[in-house]
């Protein structure tokens, strides 16, 4: 198993559809690798058309246990008096870019377009985001200090 470091880059979103009916929404993405999970900052009245341009870094195991190597972008709306409001998802399949990275070391998804969907599946826009991945490089001296090896006592 190879241990490596996942980048994503989150940049920017357009064309969804607002949640708010009496103001712009404040929307922030809920970014989902396995059980870590790292939340964006809030575009206040962002609207539908908004910029985060934001770095978010995820632990990665290749192979790890199960075969789930997917990214989950999911927008939501801040609010302040109710629940956050659910405006869509993007998916990211990372297992070819994770493999590659293993391979050679390191690997990139250059930034590009997601779709963002609701929950009936129906498109809501778009999210733009890129992805590294950074195979760790493996210590030499693996636990050993001066001829003796790293004790838990």
């Amino acid at each position: 198993m190879t241990i490596g470091f996942m980048e994503v880059h989150l940049l920017k979103a357009k064309g969804l559809q607002e949640s708010d009916i009496f103001a712009r929404m404040d929307p922030y993405v809920m970014l989902q690798y396995k059980n870590q999970e790292k939340k964006s900052n809030v575009v206040h009245e962002g609207g539908s058309n908004l910029e985060w341009n934001e770095k978010f870094v995820f632990r990665v195991e290749y192979p790890g246990s199960g075969d789930q190597y997917k990214l989950n972008l999911k927008i939501m709306d801040r609010d302040v008096f109710t629940a956050d409001d659910f405006v869509g998802q993007a998916i990211i399949y990372v297992k070819d870019l994770l493999a590659e990275g293993v391979e050679k070391g390191s690997a990139i998804l250059r930034p590009r377009k997601y779709s963002v969907v609701r929950a009936d599946n129906s498109y809501c826009g778009e999210i733009e985001v890129g992805i590294n991945f950074t195979r760790k490089e493996e210590d030499s001296t693996d636990g050993e200090y001066g001829g003796w090896k790293d004790s838990e006592y």
